[in-house]
């Protein structure tokens, strides 16, 4: 992946211009944040709505109870910029002690259904919360824009470029529902993936970890590119919003394939086999596809993960927030323990797969269990 005129390579080491830096530390992540509408539209409700009759239980396909949607005061930046102060009001760190905000947002709607291009989002979250000596800049990278955040700023700070950091994302993304509701037919359309996003705002700070943190010990990310046309957005023509038309089973197929090979290389590098992974959090599509794909994988390695969350019922697919929307969750809950090993799985547009291993630390402690 290349950043400017530095590459970044999944060993922790930054090339850049024939030099090689080796990473002098680890990166943890300190604190999440999260910002969810107030507003929720129930699968059943939105299958109503469609003009014609789709014969499929939707719910049932897909695990999607419900979802959250923006109302009219809230948008991409609204949601980033309120993920971004949940996230420092569970932090150690003030705003101003931020080197650095990424934001990955597919979605960058301000005011309304208006598509935000510049000044770029980072800048008005980082403004908006008082981090006005971070850097900023916003990569975009489909699904699996967070993870890709993760991903980059692990390696600043690795390096040492800065201390800390947050990525952030607001995904304000359920016109695609509206806007498949006019003109699905049936279940094989290629609108039917756009029936199940939601909306959400996430945010992560990373730190320095200390030396007797493990903190984040793999980043691992692929580009399939032969496969990009099988998901895409586009501006819709006649309404508001966007459109995105989905090769839902082939991409499925495709990255259960050609997953393995990554998810190796992670396990390798992190010295853990899949069985020792405690919760693994893949991208929340369809509940039937992540079981199916759960299993398929677990045959490959000849063992399984102690737990894969699916965390569809009550937000649908938020997109780029989806990791950070289940363990902000979980985190309320209780279910994480300290010295557990989380795996983060994406699958995006693209075709993308990332892993991003880490071991649970200190950060349990900042969520208070049976709080929402």
């Amino acid at each position: 992946m290349t950043v400017g005129f530095i590459t970044v390579t999944t060993f922790g080491v930054l090339q850049s211009r024939g030099l090689e830096m080796e990473a002098q530390f680890r990166s943890r992540i300190e604190s999440i944040g999260n910002a969810l509408p107030k507003k929720k539209l129930m699968t059943k409700d939105l299958m109503d709505s469609c003009r014609h009759h789709i014969n499929v239980d939707m719910e049932e396909l897909t695990g999607i109870h419900e979802r959250r949607v923006c109302s009219e005061e809230e948008n991409s930046s609204t949601l980033a910029r309120d993920a971004a102060l949940d996230c420092l009001g569970h932090s150690g760190h003030k705003a101003s002690d931020l080197g650095l905000v990424i934001n990955c947002s597919i979605s960058k709607f301000d005011k309304g259904l208006s598509h935000r291009h510049e000044p770029p989002l980072s800048l008005y979250i980082k403004e908006a919360i008082g981090a006005h000596g971070a850097m900023n800049f916003d990569i975009q990278n489909a699904c699996a824009g967070m993870l890709t955040g993760i991903y980059i700023l692990d390696n600043y700070i690795r390096l040492g470029i800065v201390e800390r950091g947050m990525v952030v994302s607001g995904e304000d993304i359920t016109s695609l529902s509206f806007n498949a509701v006019r003109t699905i037919r049936s279940v094989a359309s290629k609108q039917m993936a756009s029936l199940t996003v939601g909306d959400a705002g996430a945010a992560a700070i990373l730190e320095r970890a200390p030396s007797a943190s493990k903190g984040i010990t793999v980043s691992e990310f692929i580009t399939l590119s032969k496969y990009s046309d099988l998901c895409f957005g586009r501006p819709c023509k006649n309404a508001p919003g966007a459109t995105m038309s989905t090769e839902a089973r082939k991409i499925h197929r495709v990255a259960i394939e050609d997953s393995p090979p990554i998810l190796k290389r992670a396990l390798d590098r992190s010295g853990l086999s899949f069985d020792e992974i405690d919760h693994v959090i893949p991208h929340q599509t369809y509940e039937r596809s992540i079981k199916s794909g759960a299993r398929r994988i677990s045959e490959k390695f000849g063992v399984k993960p102690k737990n894969v969350i699916i965390n569809l019922h009550d937000f649908g697919n938020t997109a780029s927030t989806t990791h950070f929307v289940a363990l902000y969750k979980y985190l309320n809950e209780g279910l994480f323990k300290k010295g557990e090993n989380i795996m983060l799985i994406c699958f995006a547009s693209g075709l993308v797969v990332g892993v991003v291993i880490f071991t649970m630390d200190e950060l349990v402690d900042k969520y208070s269990k049976g709080s929402s």
